[in-house]
């Protein structure tokens, strides 16, 4: 590490913000398995798109499938695994990208550390605070099933914990709540922070 020296170049996060016409920062999806995590992350790219905001939407399985194909599901590697989406969160936020990440990211001290990795004014934190038992139900991608089988070890609900987050800045719940309903909320949000760096 002593042998490196950051390079600084000519364009910049504010030159890349300007040419986008907006602000660039990350919005943080966090909830269990089955919550709608990524539902709500990809209905929220999609008005944003509407509005003519440049994004891009990491999340959970797609990065695993690429990126942190060589981690697994311990506590450790966990714990790797968001640290690398921090990292890539503030490329995409140096890049001028309003950036979505959607993880279930059981760790308080894991998303901690991408808040203050990307900038706490550069991050949004939305708690998908939807039960267990209804994510259980929805089984959308038949985890808990395996889980209870003891197919899957350290499933986030079941045999690994979840540590709800101690000040998101907004909580949605999809099963009181519609999509719809949940993403007005959302947008809301997101735009007013667009506002506020303009």
């Amino acid at each position: 590490m002593n042998n490196l020296t950051r390079q600084k170049y000519s364009i910049n996060r504010i030159d890349r913000n300007q040419l986008n016409k907006h602000s660039s920062f990350l919005i943080w999806f966090t909830g269990l398995s089955g919550s709608g995590k990524s539902t709500l992350a990809n209905l929220l790219e999609m008005e944003l798109s509407k509005h003519g905001i440049h994004t891009y939407l990491l999340d959970g399985d797609n990065v695993r499938l690429g990126l942190n194909k060589d981690l697994s599901f311990s506590g450790v590697d966990r714990t790797e695994n968001i640290r690398r989406i921090g990292e890539v969160a503030n490329l995409m936020i140096d890049a001028g990208l309003v950036t979505i990440a959607a993880f279930i990211s059981p760790f308080q001290a894991d998303r901690e550390n991408v808040k203050k990795s990307v900038g706490e004014s550069n991050y949004i934190e939305i708690y998908v605070d939807t039960p267990l038992e209804e994510c259980m139900k929805r089984d959308t991608k038949g985890l808990y099933e395996k889980a209870i089988k003891g197919e899957i070890l350290n499933l986030t609900g079941i045999s690994s914990p979840y540590e709800i987050p101690e000040s998101p800045n907004l909580i949605v719940n999809t099963s009181e709540i519609t999509n719809v309903a949940a993403i007005d909320k959302i947008v809301n949000l997101v735009m007013e922070k667009l506002k506020q760096n303009d």
